[in-house]
């Protein structure tokens, strides 16, 4: 089964080797038919502390790593602020 692949951004790099990423998508309400916006945050694997809060990240979903980290960062698309 092929691994999931998502985007977001860097919102906290406080953990060593962890950086948590807002992962945002838009989804259509099933009575309004009005697209809402839904956020979720991931535990994401950052072997080298290279990720900043504000970098545009892709993450690939990976073996569980820990009790909440099951991410880990595939590419560093844009630096942030």
């Amino acid at each position: 089964m092929p691994r999931r692949v998502l985007h977001g951004v860097v919102v906290s790099s406080k953990c060593d080797k962890t950086v948590h990423v807002k992962v945002e998508k838009r989804v259509m309400h099933p009575i309004y038919k009005k697209y809402v916006k839904l956020h979720k945050k991931y535990a994401v694997h950052d072997e080298c502390n290279g990720c900043k809060v504000g970098d545009s990240v892709k993450i690939i979903e990976s073996k569980p790593i820990s009790k909440t980290k099951k991410w880990e960062i595939c590419t560093n698309v844009k630096e942030g602020a």
